[in-house]
């Protein structure tokens, strides 16, 4: 096997939601892996523009599309963009999403229509474009980007978790059925990574704070996330499919009723078991 296989050498890539955070972190990384990339955002702004720019200093082609995913009607045209923009599209990383906590009594029907059509009605269209393109050349990568919400309960995230956890569903199905096509489809779950909206959403925000709940010690960056999309979509993980792969800081493998997971416990089970008299 050549040493490059870890490169996306002429590879196209389209990215959504792209233009900061996780998505961001992604299209900038499959540039630098030797992609093509196409990214998405939901407005024209300078943080699409400046992603874009990036790319293109680091030696690859390029292109923006702008469409709001909470409009069903834009979601494949969104995919034809992309599409036309480098001639065809072999890695796709469905990122776009909405994070959004209100109390379950408080959700409107507003608010569960727009996180379904966002977070899981956008990349099921979208993919079903891009995968006729896929099928031509029987190849393909997709990687969908869930949530820890998918897989561990929180208070205030009972629609975002669905639709986080319908990404990890559909994620298997369909990877069994593209499987035939030469198309792998796999999805990653971020615990919590460290993006500007935090800040935004958290005036008082404390990284220290959250890092001491994490067993890594550490809060993710959005690179950590995007260097494990890269390895998803890459040769090298062929032999994965349908799977989804927890990037949190080990967070999904504590039981949080023991509370001092750095600390020896107090408690001693099995005495009866281990210490026969």
């Amino acid at each position: 096997m050549p040493a490059d296989r870890r490169f996306f050498l002429a590879k196209r890539a389209f990215v959504t939601g792209a233009a900061t955070g996780i998505g961001r972190a992604i299209a900038l990384e499959s540039a630098r892996r030797g992609a093509d990339v196409v990214v998405h955002s939901h407005r024209d702004d300078d943080a699409l523009r400046s992603v874009v720019a990036e790319i293109e200093t680091l030696g690859r082609k390029a292109a923006a599309v702008v469409a709001d995913f909470r409009r069903p009607d834009r979601v494949e045209r969104a995919a034809d963009e992309a599409l036309e923009r480098l001639g065809g599209i072999d890695l796709l990383v469905n990122n776009a999403g909405i994070t959004f906590n209100r109390s379950f009594d408080e959700i409107t029907n507003e608010h569960f229509d727009v996180l379904f059509n966002v977070n899981i009605r956008a990349p099921f269209f979208l993919t079903r474009r891009i995968v006729r393109d896929m099928k031509k050349r029987s190849f393909g990568a997709i990687c969908n980007i869930a949530s820890i919400h998918a897989l561990e309960g929180a208070p205030e995230h009972s629609v975002y978790a669905a639709t986080k956890g319908a990404i990890v569903a559909w994620t298997r199905s369909l990877a069994i059925e593209l499987a035939p096509h030469g198309i792998r489809v796999n999805a990653v779950a971020p615990g919590a990574v460290v993006v500007d909206s935090y800040k935004t959403a958290l005036p008082d925000f404390d990284e220290a704070e959250l890092a001491a709940n994490i067993p890594a010690g550490i809060v993710g960056k959005p690179e950590d996330v995007a260097h494990v999309v890269a390895f998803v979509l890459s040769e090298e993980a062929r032999y994965i499919l349908g799977q989804t792969l927890v990037v949190d800081g080990g967070t999904a493998c504590w039981m949080p009723f023991h509370d001092g997971f750095r600390r020896p416990s107090q408690g001693r089970f099995g005495l009866e078991y281990m210490n026969p008299q």
